[in-house]
């Protein structure tokens, strides 16, 4: 290849933005000229180079999009502190198979012992496979509904958040929940039912979603929802919030 040839290559190369082509095209031109591949073969491992950055990219994008309020993944979970917690189980939930099937998970248990890790992990799981997905606490939602209902956009709200693939509310039943939000609510839930996944992470029992919402009619709508085509999974332990006290204690 002449210098020229060369030089309007790797110009070429710079204006299309295809900047891992023009990064490794020296590395892999001499690959192809040692090992005697043809120019499709050198073509195509040179291209990949490209496809992997951009794929990279779109997952960090897709994660970031995501609001996750940390970044950590299965393999940080502490599965030895948390016995309750089958690491086979979570590692099929991972694989986001439950997504195809429009199924939920429910993360149930006391404050501290990891639901939001899991949820998150599994959330980062589907981002990096460009699935559309969004993190938000309980409250927050709800108070962005309610506002949207203000402000005569309640539709259009509630069709943002029925957009995302995977939807993660965090903290059902940690703040009280009124009449006018259980039913904000309810018209989630209802719209995601049997079309889109979610994940919710709550302290409350399900015989105790009667205290979350107003009455038991909406708690009841709600449970049925959310529970038609979920994996509920179950936590008990210690907080991992007071893991290193506890072992200065023992």
């Amino acid at each position: 290849m002449s210098n020229s040839t060369y030089n309007q290559l790797t110009a070429n190369l710079e204006l299309l933005k295809l900047t891992q082509m023009k990064l490794h095209l020296d590395e892999i031109r001499d690959f192809v000229t040692t090992n005697g591949l043809s120019f499709t073969e050198g073509l195509l491992k040179l291209s990949n180079y490209e496809v992997d950055f951009k794929e990279q990219n779109a997952s960090r994008s897709m994660i970031k999009a995501a609001a996750f309020p940390f970044v950590k993944e299965l393999k940080d979970y502490d599965f030895g502190f948390q016995p309750s917690v089958n690491e086979q189980e979570m590692r099929e939930l991972a694989s986001l198979g439950f997504l195809e099937k429009n199924e939920n998970i429910v993360f149930l248990g006391p404050s501290g012992v990891g639901k939001t890790h899991l949820a998150t992990s599994i959330g980062i799981a589907a981002a990096k496979k460009r699935v559309s997905t969004y993190f938000i606490k309980c409250n927050d939602l709800l108070q962005q509904l309610k506002r949207a209902k203000l402000e005569n956009r309640l539709d259009a709200r509630l069709k943002h958040f029925c957009h995302y693939r995977l939807l993660i509310i965090d903290e059902l039943g940690y703040l009280p929940i009124d009449k006018e939000d259980s039913n904000l609510f309810f018209q989630l839930i209802d719209m995601r039912y049997e079309k889109k996944s979610t994940i919710l992470t709550t302290n409350m029992n399900f015989n105790e979603w009667d205290g979350i919402f107003y009455d038991a009619v909406v708690a009841n709508a709600i449970m049925d929802r959310v529970l038609h085509h979920a994996h509920v999974i179950p936590i008990s332990g210690k907080s991992y919030r007071l893991k290193d006290h506890l072992k200065q204690t023992d």
